[in-house]
């Protein structure tokens, strides 16, 4: 159902509120330029610091902009089962394609507990359910079992996996077949996966080359292998670069530097050290970005 390079898109702040001309803006440039769908709230768009108001507002107004032209996959998880279903709900009422769901973080529950969480919201939010697995920053891993496992619930149609495993991701397509998507959740792993059976990407990078990343997945499903090789080798600095620090750091302070956004942070978050910053510019040029 949900394919190709999807950008887990920032959310721009300015003067410590959410910049929702910054935000529509950028939306518009990366249906422009060719990406597949919008993921907004994730990781990457500091959701973790967003109030409920203004993360509402935010998928509310994603919505409004892509305007159907291309999937809306709203981030609506929680390690709260009951703020999990909430979240989804709202999604579901401000009109998403999808919702994307981070395994609970901090409570480390069990393979059981992981279940349980997500058959609960799939119970009680009729919408498109993407699973996301990323232990190192929740501090659990999903096991491919529990995932084909979930697999068979209606409403569970995709996966992001961010384990680093290209295994885990193997085993997940072997286990899950044509019921499950599987998407990348390291952009530096899109094409790795991909020969094992995924699907696409939920990126990063697409924030600064969204034609690019839409190219690379493009490229490996129409069989130009070779050309998909390419982009990968040509992104690949770019994929290390963005993760000179924590994500989103180096993305938005790459975006402020394209003039896209004010590359404000909410604290804990904080702007980068002087020497990645460096590096992070070196980047950015020979990518002709700057």
């Amino acid at each position: 159902m949900f394919t190709g390079s999807l950008v887990a898109i920032v959310t721009p702040f300015r003067q410590g509120k959410v910049d929702e001309r910054a935000l529509a803006e950028l939306i518009e440039w990366q249906i422009a330029k060719g990406t597949n769908g919008i993921v907004p709230c994730g990781t990457t768009g500091e959701s973790a610091t967003l109030s409920h108001s203004e993360h509402n507002r935010v998928i509310e107004l994603t919505v409004e902009v892509v305007h159907r032209r291309v999937p809306v996959i709203a981030g609506t998880g929680s390690n709260s089962t009951e703020e999990a279903v909430a979240l989804t709900k709202h999604a579901k009422q401000a009109g998403a394609d999808g919702a994307l769901l981070i395994t609970p973080y901090y409570n480390k529950p069990t393979q059981e507990g992981l279940y349980r969480h997500y058959k609960a919201v799939a119970e009680a939010v009729d919408l498109p359910l993407v699973l996301y697995n990323i232990p190192g920053r929740t501090g659990v891993n999903m096991l491919p079992s529990t995932i084909a496992r979930l697999s068979s619930l209606k409403t569970v149609v995709g996966v992001k996996e961010g384990s680093g495993s290209v295994q885990q991701a193997s085993d997940i397509v072997q286990m899950c077949g044509d019921r499950l998507t599987v998407l990348a959740g390291d952009d530096s792993l899109t094409l790795p996966m991909m020969a094992v059976g995924g699907k696409g990407v939920i990126t990063v990078t697409a924030n600064l080359m969204p034609t690019e990343m839409a190219g690379l997945v493009k490229a490996f499903t129409d069989g130009n292998i070779e050309k998909a090789r390419r982009i990968h080798f040509a992104l690949s600095p770019l994929f290390a670069a963005l993760f000179f620090e924590t994500n989103p750091i180096p993305v938005k302070e790459a975006l402020g530097l394209m003039g896209k956004i004010d590359p404000e942070l909410r604290l804990p978050l904080c702007p980068m050290a002087r020497d990645p910053r460096e590096k992070l510019i070196h980047v950015l040029k020979d990518a002709a970005l700057i």
